[in-house]
């Protein structure tokens, strides 16, 4: 088999269970929380990383901003032998009362992208596996922290989220919204793949606060620290589910 043309991988290069964050900074981050790593590719925003954690071999891979690029890395991962994936991200809440650091499991992601409708009609459930869904929870519990579990909206246009969007996923209890786990979940079912994803709140849509607004980085100083915080908790899962 040929190298992937984005990834730059092939068959035999990585291991079986994949975390794959948004930002290429972030594979750093948990390479460093790991036991040892080695950079195995970067091509574009794919960065991608073998590491070892509590005798857990495990493979870190970034996959940029939105669904386009997270499918391409979901397809290129698949067709090297990845069998599961753990999205680690961030995300805007969209109830009142989850603040800036709270972490997100999501149920399922409501398909306000245009991504998955390539891959099949919206009517289709884009849900994350359940037993990587109750990792993260029992991984959560595990580690005395409390977190948000219930459906997430993806959507495609950061700069578009409007005022009439935030109110119906409101009303809707939508937690929050972030750009990549519906057709991160879509792809993996269609591919006989797991998945799971868990989210570290940046801002609160409903409260008037977006990432950015607040402060001159990107991310403010609790979503920083607790970002940390949600990757040990997936690292931890991920000790599980390899069991």
């Amino acid at each position: 088999m040929a190298k992937q043309p984005h990834l730059l991988v092939e068959e035999g290069d990585l291991n079986d269970i994949a975390l794959i964050p948004g930002d290429p900074g972030r594979v750093d981050r948990i390479a460093n929380l790991c036991d040892s790593s080695e950079v195995v590719a970067e091509n574009r925003e794919y960065k991608v990383v073998n590491a070892e954690y509590e005798g857990t071999d495990l493979t870190i891979c970034s996959t940029g901003i939105g669904c386009p690029s997270a499918a391409i890395a979901v397809e290129e991962l698949h067709a090297v032998g990845v069998e599961t994936v753990i999205r680690v991200g961030t995300t805007g809440a969209l109830q009142s009362g989850i603040e800036i650091g709270d972490m997100v499991v999501a149920t399922g992601a409501a398909k306000n992208e245009g991504t998955s409708k390539r891959y099949e009609s919206v009517e289709y459930p884009a849900v994350p596996d359940y037993g990587v869904l109750s990792a993260l929870v029992d991984s959560a519990e595990a580690n005395d922290e409390d977190v948000h579990v219930g459906p997430i909206a993806s959507d495609d246009a950061f700069y578009a989220e409007t005022d009439e969007y935030v109110e119906e996923w409101e009303e809707a209890n939508i937690l929050s919204v972030e750009m990549e786990a519906a057709a991160v979940f879509s792809l993996t079912r269609r591919r006989d793949m797991r998945a799971g994803a868990i989210c570290t709140v940046d801002g609160n849509l409903v409260e008037g606060t977006q990432k950015g607004e607040t402060e001159a980085d990107e991310l403010p100083e609790k979503a920083k620290n607790n970002v940390e915080r949600a990757i040990r908790i997936t690292l931890d899962a991920v000790v599980e589910l390899a069991e």
